[in-house]
């Protein structure tokens, strides 16, 4: 079989918390000409790497503790290869990130996963103009206290793209701005 790009897949935390908190086990199903194409991870970092030659859908089946949520969640994740870029030299030293964000919500937490998850380290890296402030993060003073299951030294960690809220609430501003303004 003829391999010509390594890859690796994976759920992380927008801000590269543990999710071993939260998730048991998250199945990847991968194409059919892969040996074992349902690769099973049971426990955090939650990612598995392979390698080949061709682009295709993985989909992705997340499981949660069993006081999370009962039922699995379906995603569906398309591997790429190749960047987007037809002008861009196809380089080994700068891989393809093709990272989507979802937001998962659950309604009625039980009181067990509420202070499960309230007592659990994160690591935050929000990226605020000065003036505007959300609550302040949960500090991790000394490595003892952090989660092996967290993705922050992750070697791929430098090519991950960066998730904030408060971004997303200062596009939102910017977006109520321009509405008034027309």
């Amino acid at each position: 079989r003829y391999q010509s790009h390594k890859w690796t897949i994976y759920v992380r935390g927008a801000s590269n918390e543990d999710l071993g908190v939260i998730i048991k086990r998250v199945v990847f199903q991968l194409h059919s000409s892969f040996n074992n194409p349902m690769r099973v991870v049971d426990a955090p970092p939650f990612e598995l790497s392979e390698a080949g030659w061709g682009e295709f859908e993985i989909a992705i089946t997340l499981y949660f503790h069993s006081d999370v949520c009962d039922k699995p969640l379906n995603l569906y994740h398309h591997l790429k290869l190749y960047p987007e870029d037809e002008n861009s030299s196809m380089s080994t030293k700068k891989p393809v990130v093709v990272e989507l964000y979802d937001e998962i919500v659950f309604p009625d937490p039980s009181e067990a996963f509420l202070a499960r998850v309230q007592n659990h380290p994160a690591v935050h890296l929000p990226r605020l103009p000065a003036g505007l402030t959300l609550p302040p993060p949960i500090p991790v003073e000394d490595a003892s206290k952090r989660r092996k299951g967290d993705t922050k030294d992750n070697p791929l960690s430098q090519w991950f793209l960066n998730f904030s809220e408060a971004d997303e609430l200062l596009q939102l501003a910017a977006a109520r701005q321009q509405v008034r303004m027309t």
